[in-house]
């Protein structure tokens, strides 16, 4: 389809990716790999910088990634509304998002629908996948009979942790009626987001989510849903083919960087490969088609210094002085 951005354009973005933040006034700041957060009362605001993490380790800035993670995961939050609420509340910049300050479940929940990625690594070296026992004899970026939870840990630093539902339960991670509810919701999240992966001829290959509670107890889905970040997406027309010959399919996320990298010996310990700027205007392609694949819609985005920008956004929403 016809892009709404050139390759020049994402390179001279480069000096002007958002590395971080540290606005005095907009509440307490919390950073994770790629989102910093402000607290203030029953509010967070998150702003999506352009860091790209791989084997939970923040690598580099891409030009114009948090935009394309604010604008999609705001798109598929609109899709997904009536399915389980979420954490929206505005959006005062394509980085920007304000939220429900929620108590977060501390469980990454991911859904499945092909065997692939770290899934496949455990299933190669016989253990079970968080938990599940999958049949013997399943093949490398092979499609689940059905699509099956796999949930892990959340950690502040290091790998996450994949456990059964069970273990999420015993541990008191989570009570048995919220966890159901969770289940229940991601199922029918992972069902919508592949209906509409397919009618934009795309596989939806695996996601993760987070939930939290409000304040009245209601479960709310956070954070971000569907986005390259955290789902993997993978061109449906030459699945069959690919499969069928051994080949890993055509996809359409951050996958190819994990390769890149592991190509290089990289998988999280020591010191990571740099990108040039032609493999960050790759990296930075890749996010756009994302987007523009799943919404059809061109994506626009001036060049210019990303931090004065939000600056001036949250001013004008009153949230900065």
């Amino acid at each position: 389809m016809q892009t709404g951005i050139s390759d020049d354009q994402i390179r001279a973005q480069i000096p002007h990716a958002l590395q971080s933040t540290d606005f005095t006034g907009l509440g307490k700041r919390y950073q994770g790999k790629v989102r910093d957060s402000y607290v203030k009362g029953d509010k967070r605001v998150l702003i999506a910088s352009d860091r790209i993490s791989a084997f939970d380790r923040v690598l580099d800035t891409i030009p114009f990634k948090g935009e394309v993670l604010t604008r999609l995961a705001t798109y598929w939050f609109g899709l997904t509304h009536e399915i389980i609420a979420n954490h929206i509340v505005s959006e005062p910049d394509p980085q920007v998002v304000v939220g429900k300050e929620l108590k977060i479940v501390p469980v990454e929940v991911v859904m499945r629908g092909y065997i692939t990625g770290s899934a496949w690594r455990d299933y190669e070296s016989g253990k079970a996948v968080s938990g599940i026992t999958l049949p013997k004899g399943l093949r490398k970026n092979q499609k689940f009979e059905a699509p099956i939870l796999t949930p892990s840990t959340k950690e502040a630093k290091g790998h996450d942790e994949p456990i059964s539902s069970a273990e999420v339960v015993s541990r008191g991670l989570c009570t048995p009626e919220v966890w159901a509810k969770i289940e229940k919701a991601a199922k029918g999240l992972f069902l919508a987001g592949t209906a509409h992966a397919v009618s934009r001829g795309l596989l939806f290959v695996d996601t993760k989510y987070e939930f939290g509670l409000d304040p009245s107890g209601a479960l709310v889905l956070a954070d971000e849903i569907h986005t390259p970040d955290s789902s993997r997406y993978w061109y449906s027309k030459s699945y069959a083919e690919r499969f069928a010959e051994g080949k890993d399919p055509e996809s359409l996320d951050k996958e190819f960087v994990r390769r890149w990298l592991m190509e290089r010996g990289w998988m999280g310990e020591g010191d990571a490969p740099a990108f040039d700027a032609d493999f960050k205007v790759k990296i930075a392609r890749r996010y756009i088609s994302t987007y523009e694949e799943l919404t059809g819609l061109a994506f626009t985005a001036e060049v210019g210094d990303a931090r004065k920008r939000i600056e001036k956004a949250l001013k004008k929403a009153k949230l900065l002085a």
